[in-house]
């Protein structure tokens, strides 16, 4: 497959790029120089590479250029002004639990696309991936990271709370107790214990990660769509079957498969 950088993008716009290449598309956060620090904008620009994505798309790769994959909020949203266009966390404070609910559901529509079920999305994580950053990556499926990484859940010390999707993912990853104790403290999550906890898949050097992520992509495309599509959905709402439940669930998944490939309908 071709490079990304090698591919015409079918959006480049408020700090993100994307680029389609057959199976594969590549979500990139393009604003190094602040280490892909995340606003509104960008948000809607995410949310909107979701939707241009074709059909023919199976794996996702989510990268962000320069030392850190994101470092969080753009800081100008703290500031007394915010970002010129967005409401100011003082407006947001103002407005009623429905026009504050809906504002960020708005802003949250950027990290549930993600882990559609005909999708399998994977991030590639260098350096820092701080509160917003590191709910971004939880977004999605699988994690590759460099050994530099940094997760860390910073809202907490700022007084506010993850909003942006990443409870759910990162309680299902590493538990109640753990999850707990990375929001409160908000300490760094490093390399190491990001894959003994179960936060990353692997973690590799530096300058290892993009062949690191195209090797699982190339293994994620090998296998039969419609097979990874309802493994997927197998293992996704396992935790929420009893057994017997889930049981009864491989058996219709199977049921759907075989009558699939031996080409007969239901």
């Amino acid at each position: 497959m071709a490079s990304p950088q090698d591919v015409a993008p079918v959006l480049d716009k408020d700090g993100v790029r994307l680029t389609v290449d057959d199976a594969l598309a590549t979500v990139t956060l393009t604003n190094p120089a602040k280490r892909n620090a995340q606003s509104p904008a960008l948000w809607r620009a995410l949310a909107e590479a979701g939707r241009l994505l074709p059909g023919s798309v199976r794996v996702v790769v989510l990268r962000g250029e320069g030392k850190s994959f994101s470092a969080g909020l753009d800081r100008q949203m703290f500031t007394p002004e915010g970002i010129e266009g967005e409401p100011t966390f003082i407006d947001l404070a103002r407005r009623d639990d429905a026009g504050l609910d809906a504002v960020i559901a708005g802003y949250q529509e950027a990290f549930t696309w993600w882990r559609r079920s005909d999708l399998v999305s994977v991030a590639a994580v260098q350096g820092h991936a701080v509160g917003a950053g590191f709910q971004l990556a939880l977004a999605c499926d699988l994690r590759i990271v460099a050994d530099d990484v940094q997760f860390a859940m910073r809202e907490t010390s700022l007084g506010l709370v993850p909003d942006l999707t990443g409870t759910h993912p990162l309680v299902g990853l590493v538990g109640y107790a753990r999850a707990l104790e990375i929001c409160a403290t908000g300490r760094f999550v490093q390399a190491g214990e990001a894959v003994a906890s179960g936060l990353a898949n692997l973690a590799v050097p530096t300058e290892e990660l993009d062949g690191a992520v195209q090797d699982l992509v190339t293994a994620l495309l090998a296998a039969p769509r419609d097979a990874v599509v309802e493994t997927k959905a197998l293992l996704r709402g396992a935790a929420d079957r009893t057994y017997e439940e889930q049981r009864a669930a491989e058996r219709a998944a199977q049921a759907r498969r075989l009558r699939d490939l031996a080409g007969i309908g239901d």
